[in-house]
């Protein structure tokens, strides 16, 4: 891996650990306004809103400019959804602003790999792009629970000499802004690269006729199937998991808001040694190999129903990430590959991005749903865990004979 990657690795970090931080801030700021239990849900929903509207938009715009000049603007429109947040604007369209940013800013930061790397290298990017990511969720959640607990907001203002009446879900938005900010500067050191695939017109109806083909491109592609269907399936159920981690421990474990967004970090670190398995162990041609992994993943989540302390938590949900990890990078390397050879990589991202985020709308709204009609949190992890096996049974029964060429 050559220096233009690691710097690329150190602004999607960056940025990936403000977007994580910055959901748990919100989820803060949410409550001490005393807003409704299914506002915080509705978070994510809002969040990925963007990634669906603007699909047809970000796949020509990544292609059409070098990537790193991409990824900045990208971080500017986030940090401009930090600052609205901050001044005042409700957190659910102050967060949809930042989805806009974040919609803007994936067909690049993995479209840029199949530019600036050969294909051999593709799972091992991955994996590290992965680890990074999943680096950034632990350190996300450690640091924007840890930033919403008054005590340590009040005694930080403190020792600074400012205003210790800042609320502390505001406090972590002001650190949070800085991180943007840092992760816009590294933007600036990313090589400028040939642009890999531009539009022959920008009219609108051109637009969308192109995001259509791409579209029905990779669905009919077998390979680009296979793995547009199980990463479209790990984005939108593992953002549900995620909700249902903070409301699971709150009732088995009596934990508060800042200790439950501390243990979802048990599967996001287990995300990162399946991360670097699957980078070591598992190449591109056999990356439909790992598929079962994704079918015994379903049923960790439903052991837990029966898990009342903290090391067997941690286990489960060190381990479910794990298979997570192992299962969905080579997948994510397939679909660049494949991606890049039909399409373009900005235009392969972004409808993998229109597919995933569908499908994050559809499963964290159901969620939304079903605690609105007071279904009981055990019953919720049960019909997700069966879900997720059940439809990675059957894409592994399709496809398992797919070979990559």
């Amino acid at each position: 891996m050559n220096r233009a990657f690691y710097t690329i690795l150190l602004a999607q970090f960056l940025s990936a650990l403000a977007d994580n931080a910055l959901l748990f801030a919100a989820i803060g700021l949410l409550t001490f306004f005393s807003a409704p239990e299914w506002h915080s849900p509705l978070l994510q929903t809002v969040f990925v809103i963007a990634y669906i509207v603007l699909a047809p938009l970000v796949g020509p715009f990544a292609d059409a400019l070098p990537k790193g000049r991409v990824m900045l603007i990208a971080n500017t429109v986030k940090f401009a959804g930090c600052l609205v947040m901050l001044a005042g604007l409700h957190p659910l369209l102050a967060y949809a602003l930042v989805g806009i940013g974040a919609a803007m800013y994936s067909p690049a930061k993995y479209g840029i790999l199949t530019e600036l790397l050969p294909p051999e290298k593709l799972v091992v990017a991955n994996s590290w792009m992965e680890g990074a990511t999943v680096a950034a969720i632990v350190l996300g959640a450690i640091i924007g629970g840890a930033l919403i607990n008054p005590d340590l907001a009040r005694s930080i203002l403190f020792s600074l000499g400012l205003d210790d009446q800042l609320i502390a879900p505001k406090f972590a938005i002001v650190a949070i802004t800085g991180l943007y900010f840092a992760a816009a500067v590294i933007n600036l050191f990313i090589p400028r690269l040939p642009i890999d695939h531009t539009l022959p017109s920008k009219s609108p109806l051109f637009i969308l006729h192109d995001f259509w083909h791409s579209f029905r491109l990779l669905w009919r592609d077998p390979l680009g199937q296979v793995s547009l269907a199980v990463t479209t399936l790990f984005w939108g159920v593992g953002a549900t998991l995620r909700l249902l981690i903070i409301a699971w421990a709150a009732l088995n474990l009596k934990y508060g808001l800042d200790q439950a967004t501390q243990l979802t970090a048990a599967s996001a670190f287990g995300i990162a040694i399946g991360a670097v398995l699957a980078g070591k162990f598992v190449r591109l041609q056999r990356a439909v190999s790992v598929l079962p992994a994704g079918i015994l993943l379903g049923f960790v989540p439903i052991a837990l129903i029966w898990v009342e302390s903290l090391i067997p938590a941690v286990l489960l949900l060190t381990f479910a990430g794990i298979l997570a990890g192992y299962f969905v990078v080579p997948m994510n390397a397939l679909l660049q590959h494949r991606g890049h050879l039909l399409m373009g990589a900005g235009h392969s991202i972004a409808q993998q991005n229109f597919n995933e985020n569908i499908s994050i709308l559809l499963l964290t709204g159901a969620y939304a749903l079903m605690v609105r009609a007071d279904w009981h949190i055990h019953t919720i992890v049960l019909v997700f865990g069966l879900f997720i096996s059940s439809i990675m049974s059957l894409i592994w029964l399709r496809h398992r004979n797919d070979v990559v060429h």
